[in-house]
């Protein structure tokens, strides 16, 4: 062999060598999560499960081959330490996406993620973030942001319709009074706007919103202003853990009133905290069940739980199966793009737009059919209605109370929204 043949084959071999490396180099997310803020009581299970899923796609051979990075990022619900993580995220070593958090870091960051194309599958479920060209008109652009499940404002015109139904049912004359309660903070006045007009629309008298802080506290001055204004249903916009503080007070005073939990403000956990005062609260659920239920899907999300609970004794509530969903579109997202030019930003974005009704792989039975087109990033409008059912004391293991229907989740409806082009952003 000639010394021109060998350089020729050790080239070949460095370039093939090069490929290769390249194709398997690893791809990097970032993830914002809350594991210490004024959310953290539903983030942290929320957060779990996508850092469970990732673990698991690792150790059944990542993406395409290629190791999943993904910098796992507790912001305590501080804006200014989320923006100050993302321009570390989109400096040298940018990431080629973000499973991102809360509403108002995810709307301060929207701008920056389009100037930047870096897609964000948020935990905020705000309206104004599914409007990808700002054609709506009630929002700005927002063409790298996702998320799974229905926006805030379309669970509340959700829940505010069966609402409707619900006062005729009982046979109830007058117009029935609606309240929007939560934290005078962007996640609760999300919908607030949206709700407001809707309740207008099917004959509700709106009266003036109740402020109470996202934080546990004593709520006995909101309740008692709620039990005087005569509201028949009140929304409680922000997580679970300053609404179980409510949801004691309104009980301790005798409130007579139907709760209308926001996604973030009822679970497992809360059912289990508030005891009794959480009995009957109506909320909505992204997922078609709940951990345990009877779906395809279920072996998988029990063995990405066995992640970080190896024993697979652990009940997960219904914030980490959602996790899971969210982390699997996200992977699918990428695996789209990492086959069709490499996982860029942009080309993850593309990703989202491949499939209608869309269910990731494993989540079969439990992720709820999704599809995002580039001028709509409202990925679905059906609203799954539940009610939290709690019979006797709460004091025992959560696993234990829902296996003997200590705490259980009661279907009540499922309400299928039109895809109006007004609501689009809002």
């Amino acid at each position: 062999m000639t010394m021109k043949t060998l350089l020729s084959t050790a080239s070949l071999a460095l370039l093939l060598g090069s490929t290769a490396a390249s194709a398997q180099a690893p791809i990097s997310l970032g993830h914002l999560a809350d594991y210490s803020g004024p959310t953290s009581d539903v983030g942290t299970p929320f957060g779990q499960g996508v850092a469970d899923t990732y673990a698991w796609i690792n150790k059944n051979g990542g993406i395409n081959g290629a190791k999943v990075n993904v910098d796992t990022v507790d912001y305590g619900y501080q804006v200014p330490r989320a923006i100050a993580q993302y321009k570390k995220w989109s400096g040298a070593d940018k990431v080629a996406a973000i499973l991102g958090w809360g509403t108002a870091d995810t709307e301060a960051l929207t701008g920056f993620l389009a100037q930047d194309k870096i897609p964000d599958i948020s935990a905020s479920y705000a309206a104004a973030l599914s409007d990808p060209t700002g054609a709506g008109g009630k929002a700005k652009p927002a063409p790298y942001n996702f998320f799974y499940g229905p926006s805030y404002s379309d669970a509340l015109r959700g829940m505010l319709t069966w609402a409707a139904e619900d006062w005729k049912a009982k046979g109830k004359s007058g117009k029935p009074k609606y309240v929007h309660m939560g934290a005078n903070h962007p996640y609760p006045n999300a919908p607030k706007a949206a709700g407001e007009a809707i309740a207008t629309e099917l004959g509700f008298e709106v009266l003036p919103p109740i402020v109470f802080a996202l934080t546990p506290g004593d709520y006995s001055a909101q309740c008692l202003t709620l039990k005087s204004s005569g509201a028949n249903y009140a929304y409680l916009g922000n997580t679970a853990g300053s609404n179980i503080s409510v949801l004691n007070a309104c009980k301790a005073a005798g409130v007579d009133v139907q709760f209308l939990g926001n996604v973030w403000g009822m679970d497992e956990n809360a059912a289990k905290a508030a005891g009794a005062a959480a009995d009957g609260v109506v909320f909505p659920l992204r997922t078609a069940i709940a951990w345990g239920g009877n779906a395809p899907g279920m072996k998988t999300f029990m063995e990405i739980s066995k992640m970080s609970d190896a024993a697979g004794t652990a009940y997960r509530p219904v914030h980490y199966l959602a996790g899971v969903c969210t982390a699997l579109y996200m992977k699918e997202a990428v695996e789209w793009a990492a086959k069709n030019g490499g996982a860029t930003g942009e080309n993850v974005k593309k990703g989202f737009y491949q499939k209608k009704d869309w269910v990731p792989a494993g989540g079969e039975g439990i992720c709820n059919p999704s599809t995002f087109t580039e001028k709509d990033h409202r990925g679905t409008l059906k609203v799954d209605l539940y009610r939290m059912k709690v019979a006797g004391a709460t004091d025992a293991p959560l696993n234990d109370l829902v296996k003997n229907g200590g705490i259980k989740m009661e279907k009540v409806k499922t309400i299928d929204l039109p895809r109006k082009p007004d609501w689009l952003g809002w």
